[in-house]
């Protein structure tokens, strides 16, 4: 029971570093000695410590006696390569930490289990799996871009409860102000956000972040013919924008024409971005047609749908239908009028 406690807290810590560490995961490490905590931590940001060695450091001088009887708690195995920054399995076996505790397995292939063999070949006593579903659907994004090789792809629309997106033609305001802040907390969760030539004209977004702290998602623009036009908020605003297309590769300031073979499949597409750029996931916030291309396809990973119970539209552009695509309900929860939704395959 004081094991998962523990790794409960790991994973509370990792979740500080969402929209900050890509294309590292989230990780949180706890260090307890004589039934307290000693010590704690979690990844800032990618180049910077990690969650192990940021506990470990925390320690107070008072305590550092400890560390050689203590258990460290971490929600993702300790790294064993020299990357951005030291091997932290190293470091936790040179301060002697006798035992450890891990919720989840490292899939990138440059780990991988080599952090677990290089503690278990140093005598460190070993626990594996301890909350592991919970650790796994929180760096669902990390294992997706490590396992399959491409982004994770999140699907995100609100709808009416009539399930109308939008009146045909024009720019349609469903969800409320609270909900347009999570919206806003997605975006700067995620590492890119992508819409469609529709959207772009008909709603005109900017696709950053303004209604919460931190970065805003890189943009991607699907604009076969290049043809978009230059008074739109997307060309204007400095933020970096990739704008796929079939006719030209260029780069002008921040903006970048890329030049792409659609018929490949956007998700090939989509692959080449994320090795090229280090995507680890992308929403996808275009409109019905660039929708239902990824659903139809089954090509995505989560959706995330904003349902105004309070509004009516009566006609429009339908609600993309998701009722064949066997999901699961990952989390769902209401804000004032809106139902959020949250949803990814069963499998």
């Amino acid at each position: 029971m004081e094991d998962a406690l523990y790794m409960q807290r790991c994973l509370q810590l990792a979740k500080i570093g969402a929209g900050s560490v890509s294309p590292n995961p989230m990780v949180g490490s706890v260090l307890v000695a004589d039934g307290r905590i000693i010590g704690e931590g979690y990844h800032r940001r990618a180049g910077e410590a990690h969650a192990e060695v940021m506990a470990i450091e925390s320690v107070q001088s008072a305590d550092r006696h400890l560390i050689r009887q203590s258990t460290l708690y971490v929600n993702l195995e300790p790294c064993s390569h020299y990357g951005r920054t030291p091997p932290c399995s190293k470091r936790i076996v040179e301060e002697g930490i006798p035992r450890v505790v891990i919720a989840a397995m490292d899939p990138n292939e440059k780990v991988s289990g080599g952090g677990a063999a290089m503690l278990r070949k140093a005598g460190v006593e070993l626990v594996s799996g301890l909350l592991k579903e919970e650790a796994l659907y929180l760096n669902r994004r990390f294992y997706t871009y490590h396992q399959k090789k491409r982004p994770r792809i999140i699907l995100k629309w609100a709808e009416s409860m009539d399930a109308f997106i939008a009146r045909e033609g024009e720019r349609s305001k469903i969800s409320n102000a609270w909900s347009d802040r999570l919206v806003h907390r997605w975006r700067m969760e995620e590492d890119a956000i992508l819409i469609g030539s529709n959207t772009a004209r008909i709603d005109n977004p900017e696709l950053n972040n303004r209604l919460y702290y931190g970065k805003s998602p890189l943009r991607i623009l699907i604009n076969r013919d290049a043809s978009a036009p230059s008074d739109l908020k997307l060309l204007q605003e400095d933020d970096k924008l990739l704008i796929l297309n079939e006719i030209k590769s260029s780069k002008k300031n921040k903006k970048e024409w890329v030049k792409v073979n659609f018929s490949d499949g956007i998700i090939a597409v989509l692959e080449k971005l994320g090795t090229q750029h280090e995507i680890l996931s992308v929403l996808v916030e275009g409109g019905a047609f660039t929708l239902n291309h990824f659903i139809e396809n089954g090509q995505f990973d989560e959706l995330r749908i904003i349902r105004n119970n309070a509004l009516l539209l009566g006609s429009g552009v339908r609600a993309p239908d998701w009722s064949q695509q066997g999901l699961k309900m990952k989390e769902h929860y209401f804000i004032e009028e809106d139902e959020i939704m949250i949803l990814e395959h069963a499998g």
